[in-house]
C-alpha cells in the first residue's frame, strides 16, 4: 500500500521543506578517539526527563502549535535547515504554510508520543576540571508512534495511519533542556556530522508507517 506523505513531529516541518541532511564535517574541529573521553553513569531522569520532553513535543504539535517544532530543533541542525533554505526567515515563512498544506492533503494528526525504550548517548567532549576529556551532553534516541488520519478523495472512509519513528534529543548535563532532531530520513552520517564521537556502527531506531487496525 502507498502511504500519504504523513508526518512525525519534527518532520512535519522537516519533510515538507525537504529534508536538510547535515554535512559531513563535524560540528568543532576536535577530534576525540572514544576511548579517551570520560563517560558517566546514566542517571534514570535522564531517560525519564528526555521522554517526557518527546511527549511534550508531540502534544504540542498534535495541537498545531508547529512554531514549537522549530523553537525546539536543535541549534546545530537549525542552522543547517535554514542554510538549505537560504535564511531563517525562509524557514518561518514555510512553517507557515503547513496547516494549510495539511488541509489540502486531508491530513489530520491524531496523536504523538513516545512509544519503546530510548538509547542514551554521551557527546560534546570537552576537558573538565581535572583536565580529562569528558562528555558535556546527552543524546537520547527516543522511539515514537504518530497517528494520522487521512481523508482519501472519492472513499468516504477516512484511513489511519501509524508512524513509527524517533526523536533525537539532546541536553547539556548541567541542565535537562533538550532540543531536538527528527529521525525521518536521518542517517548515521547525518548525526555522526554534528557529534563525531558517536559510535560507527550506531543504530538508529527503525522508521516505517503502517495502517492502523
Amino acid at each position: 500500500m502507498k502511504f500519504p506523505p504523513t508526518l512525525t513531529c519534527l518532520a512535519i516541518v522537516l519533510i515538507m521543506l525537504g529534508m536538510a541532511h547535515a554535512q559531513q564535517e563535524t560540528a568543532n574541529n576536535e577530534s576525540f578517539g572514544e576511548a579517551e573521553v570520560i563517560a558517566d553513569a546514566v542517571p534514570p531522569e535522564v531517560v525519564q526527563s528526555a521522554t517526557s520532553a518527546v511527549a511534550a513535543l508531540g502534544n504540542e504539535v498534535v495541537l498545531g502549535r508547529y512554531h514549537a517544532a522549530l523553537e525546539r530543533m536543535n541549534p546545530l541542525w537549525k542552522e543547517r535547515v535554514s542554510q538549505r533554505m537560504g535564511s531563517m526567515q525562509a524557514l518561518e515563512e514555510q512553517l507557515a504554510k503547513i496547516p494549510e498544506e495539511m488541509v489540502r492533503q486531508g491530513i489530520t494528526m491524531l496523536s504523538s508520543k513516545p512509544e519503546g525504550t530510548p538509547i542514551v548517548h554521551q557527546v560534546g567532549p570537552q576537558k573538565g576540571k581535572s583536565g580529562n576529556l569528558v562528555y558535556t551532553k546527552w543524546l537520547v534516541l527516543v522511539p515514537t508512534m504518530t497517528k494520522f488520519r487521512f481523508i482519501r478523495e472519492g472513499n468516504p472512509k477516512p484511513l489511519v495511519i501509524e508512524s513509527l519513528g524517533y526523536q533525537v534529543a539532546i541536553s547539556p548535563k548541567d541542565k535537562l533542556d533538550w532540543t531536538f532532531i527528527d529521525g525521518a530520513g536521518l542517517k548515521v552520517s547525518d548525526l555522526r556530522g554534528l557529534f563525531i564521537t558517536l559510535p560507527r556502527n550506531i543504530e538508529l531506531p527503525p522508521v516505517s508507517k503502517r495502517e492502523a487496525r
